[in-house]
């Protein structure tokens, strides 16, 4: 083809900056009642990643956001780029243009959730009316009264397979000692910790390799739901302060409303955090946990129990 890749693509752009409006053609072809009117500007599209970051105020340098739900991923604006190639980091950009790390782990709440049902099981066997709500509320309540590190439980929540620890499949896999604390709340509590274990080895590659620095996670998604108790397991786990914004949950399509937003109405030369600080997150009610050096410490405990342990979780693969 006598094409070049370049003159096909669209140019990038950044955020604020004007790639054109709607015309006449385009209108009557989207709407041929011509409702729609001619002269929308059209703000630089985003995918998840960046609009995930306006949604949660994480566009500076030295934030991040984590989301955490069926699958988990942390997103840290970075002040420099990292030294070099790491197959579990990926590479992303603000809708500004700034490097931000992205560690992204397949495996968060799934098999936690299938253990929930369970206990649902349990209480419709017993004729006990309990709401999914309040179970949920009420085991990973259950779960900050526990042991720091779990009472010794292990769990791997790898319902898929898991790159960062380098599993082709998911085996979901529970394992106790006979001198195990076995306790409810130490099996909650081993759960959530390792709903985020996988992503704590792919973070600690910024943290203790890159030495990078971070202020502030914003949390957000279904693991946060219940109040506290996901921040503090997700707090001990970065050992950072964890907040939640009453906005955090709105998700992407708010994020491109807030970067359309930024286009038609920004001062010149506003950057992005500014705007989004002073003119959409002033005054926005957000809870933040600081970490807990107890669970900190709880949490570093079983990380140590979950890198030995990993060779249980691969023996099944290996012979499959």
């Amino acid at each position: 083809m006598p094409w070049r890749l370049g003159a096909i693509l669209p140019k990038v752009l950044v955020a604020g900056e004007p790639p054109g409006c709607s015309r006449p053609k385009g209108a009557r072809l989207l709407d041929p009642t011509g409702q729609l009117q001619a002269g929308i500007p059209l703000c630089p599209p985003e995918g998840d990643a960046g609009t995930g970051m306006v949604a949660t105020n994480s566009v500076a340098q030295r934030t991040g956001n984590v989301s955490a739900g069926t699958s988990v991923f942390a997103m840290i604006v970075l002040e420099q780029a990292l030294s070099k190639l790491y197959p579990e980091i990926d590479m992303v950009t603000t809708p500004t243009g700034k490097p931000v790390a992205m560690v992204h782990s397949n495996n968060c709440t799934s098999d936690l959730n299938a253990w929930i049902d369970l206990f649902q099981e349990v209480t419709q066997a017993l004729g006990v009316e309990a709401s999914e709500s309040q179970l949920y509320e009420t085991l990973y309540k259950t779960a900050l009264t526990g042991d720091a590190d779990g009472g010794g439980l292990l769990a791997y929540n790898y319902v898929s397979g898991e790159h960062i620890t380098h599993m082709e499949e998911g085996r979901p896999l529970f394992v106790r000692t006979p001198n195990s604390r076995f306790t409810l709340a130490n099996f909650m509590r081993t759960h959530l910790f390792a709903a985020v274990g996988a992503l704590k080895i792919g973070l600690d590659i910024l943290f203790d390799q890159e030495q990078v620095q971070i202020d502030q996670i914003l949390g957000h998604g279904g693991f946060f739901k219940t109040p506290e108790v996901g921040q503090r397991i997700m707090a001990a786990a970065m050992n950072v302060p964890v907040s939640v914004m009453e906005t955090a949950g709105e998700g992407g399509a708010w994020g491109i409303a807030l970067l359309a937003a930024y286009l038609l109405n920004r001062e010149a030369n506003e950057p992005l955090e500014t705007y989004l600080a002073a003119k959409v997150f002033a005054g926005q009610n957000a809870i933040t946990l600081a970490p807990d050096p107890r669970d900190v410490e709880g949490f570093a405990a079983f990380m140590a129990r979950y890198a030995k342990g990993l060779a249980i979780e691969r023996a099944p693969l290996s012979k499959a």
